[in-house]
């Protein structure tokens, strides 16, 4: 791909609310009460042969400061001795999902999330590598990455979390700008994130991935572009370029931004037009779609290519055909025909455990339908294409008759460029895959209203 050259007013013709689709349906339609004694059967029913890979998350929600921007759910203490507290809770979760899962069943990838995993002790995190391994069967080659937080890591965590296989970090940077850092309280110099990546590669962790966000405070194009240059200069393997969303309503915490320093839409808009175009200059990172970036060689876009890559709860992933299982607070589990989401709340999360349940507090179970959309959207978003007769394959149906409807909806958006069709096929244009939320929702039975769609914006 060369360099991307992105058209504003599309941009803001399309710029709407809409799920990311790391599931579907979104976790929005989850629902509560929601049956754990029929999902409990379909584990168990789910684990009897070793067949399908495992991929297990951790969410480790603890920060010892609040990052203003922060969407996720994460738990504020400056208590050293509440991740002790939690890895005990932990140990329960995997000895309950334990007892469930056959032997043989292989974990392909790991992901530890938060919050902040790096808030554990270097000694709890070598605790917590040991805990897994002792009760899953994790494969030699299994992918294992971590988010890190620059500001208050030690080489010290590195080091343990090379000992327990991690071979991929994430680190939060959002932003250079000393201006930007101050008004969203996330003081990180260039130089702590610098030092993060040197002890990483000491260690022989070298596969580096970095986090960005645009549309905060005070960030203007010229600011941004300087991040960018300051960001490349770390030779990152990927990069994740998020929209900052701004909804008080679901995060009281953004209250605390100041709004009228935030850019205008036009600004974020080209703050958008800047960051794709740079990146993709002269081929240095391919677009894989949404605000992900990553190196021509990656394993993303080789899997992309291959049409082997997967979307799920931790964005795009190279490892499909697995289950995923996840533990701790909030985190959101996925087996072929149900998605399940624990408690976000921590002391209920403990209550559930202390009485030997599983602390699910909602999920959802899909219909046949489900699953051929899932499957129809997924691929879309992956694939950046859609061959009927491949489709029709995988999903059992006459894939141009059961969807007439909706690839007769597809004519507006293949006016203005961003895909393209013929009667076998539609295949996303490198423009259309800033708008791949767009397509995909045209293929979503439970899309509400505009009105009513409780997302952030697609772009």
């Amino acid at each position: 791909m060369n360099t991307l050259h992105v058209d504003l007013q599309l941009v803001g013709k399309y710029n709407q609310p809409g799920p990311r689709y790391t599931s579907y349906p979104p976790a929005t339609r989850f629902t509560t009460p929601f049956s754990i004694e029929k999902l409990v059967e379909q584990i168990a029913s789910n684990n009897k042969t070793e067949e399908r890979n495992l991929s297990l998350y951790f969410h480790l929600p603890f920060c010892k400061s609040l990052c203003w921007y922060c969407g996720c759910n994460t738990v504020i203490t400056t208590q050293q001795d509440q991740s002790a507290a939690y890895l005990t809770l932990v140990a329960q979760e995997i000895a309950l999902i334990k007892s469930f899962v056959h032997p043989g069943r292989k974990v392909g990838q790991l992901h530890f999330g938060g919050g902040t995993p790096t808030f554990l002790l270097p000694e709890e995190l070598w605790e917590l590598g040991e805990m897994i391994r002792d009760s899953f069967n994790v494969a030699d080659d299994a992918e294992f990455g971590v988010e890190i937080d620059p500001r208050r890591l030690t080489h010290g965590h590195l080091k343990a979390l090379r000992a327990i296989g991690c071979n991929r970090i994430s680190l939060g940077v959002q932003d250079h700008n000393a201006a930007v850092q101050a008004a969203v309280h996330r003081i990180q110099p260039k130089e702590q994130t610098a030092q993060a990546i040197d002890w990483a590669r000491a260690e022989g962790i070298n596969l580096i991935n970095i986090d960005l966000i645009y549309g905060l405070p005070h960030q203007t194009p010229e600011s941004f572009a300087n991040t960018l240059e300051e960001i490349l200069e770390f030779r990152p393997d990927r990069l994740a370029v998020f929209s900052y969303a701004h909804v008080p309503w679901i995060k009281p915490s953004q209250k605390l931004l100041q709004t009228d320093a935030l850019p205008s839409p036009e600004t974020k808009l080209q703050l958008l037009k800047l960051t794709v175009e740079r990146l993709t200059r002269d081929g240095q990172f391919v677009y894989i779609g949404m605000d992900h970036f990553a190196r021509p060689d990656d394993e993303l876009t080789v899997a992309q290519k291959n049409k082997t890559l997967q979307r799920n709860f931790q964005g795009y992933s190279t490892r499909g055909n697995a289950d995923i299982y996840s533990f701790g607070i909030s985190s959101i589990s996925q087996v072929e025909n149900a998605y399940w989401q624990n408690y976000k709340d921590l002391n209920q999360y403990g209550d559930a455990l202390s009485h030997s349940r599983l602390p699910i507090e909602r999920g959802f179970t899909l219909t046949p339908e489900d699953v051929i959309r899932r499957t129809t959207i997924m691929r879309l978003m992956c694939d950046l294409s859609l061959n009927f007769a491949e489709i029709s394959k995988q999903t059992g149906i006459n894939f141009a008759d059961h969807f007439a409807a909706e690839l007769q909806s597809l004519s507006d958006l293949e006016a203005d460029g961003l895909l393209e069709r013929t009667s076998d096929e539609i295949a996303v244009t490198d423009i259309g895959r800033l708008f791949i939320r767009n397509i995909a929702m045209r293929f979503d039975a439970y899309l509400p209203v505009e009105a009513e769609r409780r997302f952030s914006r697609t772009i």
